[in-house]
């Protein structure tokens, strides 16, 4: 049953499954809580009570906010957590890998560990040698541009056809799901305002991070023209012995929906740690 929280003028939706420490999931830009379809049931049996949320501007949540930045993502993540009686472990997607970061260095009491699949949390710079180098990154990268300048939708699906180098077997009709949700009005420029927001408010606050840190990325992220590189950066900024990598080899950018068993391997352990922490 969607649940709804009411931030500001705003709402939230966001579903709660299950008994026990509390995870929060919180996915990328122009997706859905829909998109953790396969953890949910495997966290449940696990002991775990799940809320897996709509970021701002996403799939149930509304539209109109004044901003879509990771600060602005992290307010409602640990809004969420202390409206549903936190501590909890965050795994965030992408915007809300950063996203979590910054939930978890401002309101460090109601976090006790973050996971952040193939996270942006990390100012970026453009790497020549990387788009000549990497042929999945350079087609990547200027589908994401071209979404992000003209709002296609047709971009934003052969970027998402890359960041899946193998598809779950019920993508076609995920995919339509999505195509359906992104033609709305608005949602759209939702995607292109968060693609707009630069994730140097989340590398601000690594430092200042005092939970255990789960980095996953996938080999095949057309996001970096290494994967590695950037989660092994991420994981340096952090307080030392604080931050873990794993990286999947054959996962693109949803390690979450296209390696879920693998992504369950290393997630299942950290968790067992750090949520006994709560």
């Amino acid at each position: 049953m969607t649940e709804y929280l009411s931030i500001g003028a705003g709402t939230i939706a966001y579903d709660v499954t299950g008994d026990g420490p509390l995870v929060v999931l919180a996915h990328g830009m122009g997706d859905s809580r829909h998109s953790y379809r396969f953890l949910v049931p495997d966290l449940v049996s696990a002991g775990y009570r799940v809320a897996n949320v709509d970021i701002r501007g996403c799939g149930d949540s509304s539209l109109g906010w004044d901003g879509y930045s990771r600060t602005d993502i992290a307010g409602d993540l640990v809004a969420v957590v202390r409206h549903l009686g936190g501590p909890a472990v965050i795994v965030g997607q992408s915007i809300s890998g950063g996203a979590a970061t910054i939930a978890a260095a401002t309101a460090p009491e109601l976090v006790s560990g973050i996971v952040e699949l193939a996270p942006f949390t990390r100012k970026q710079s453009i790497s020549l040698g990387g788009m000549v180098r990497v042929k999945r990154h350079r087609a990547g990268s200027t589908h994401l541009m071209m979404t992000l300048l003209r709002g296609s939708l047709s971009s934003w699906k052969k970027y998402l056809d890359l960041a899946y180098p193998t598809k779950p077997a019920d993508w076609d009709g995920e995919l339509a799901r999505i195509e359906a949700k992104m033609g709305e009005p608005g949602r759209m420029q939702a995607l292109q305002a968060m693609a707009k927001s630069a994730p140097t408010d989340a590398g601000a606050q690594l430092p200042n991070v005092t939970c255990p840190v789960l980095v996953v990325e996938g080999g095949l992220d057309p996001d970096w023209a290494d994967p590695r590189a950037e989660g092994e950066k991420i994981v340096a900024e952090l307080p030392a012995g604080l931050g873990e990598l794993v990286v999947i080899d054959g996962a693109g950018h949803y390690p979450h929906a296209q390696t879920p068993e693998e992504l369950l391997a290393v997630v299942l352990p950290f968790l067992a740690r750090t949520a006994a922490r709560a």
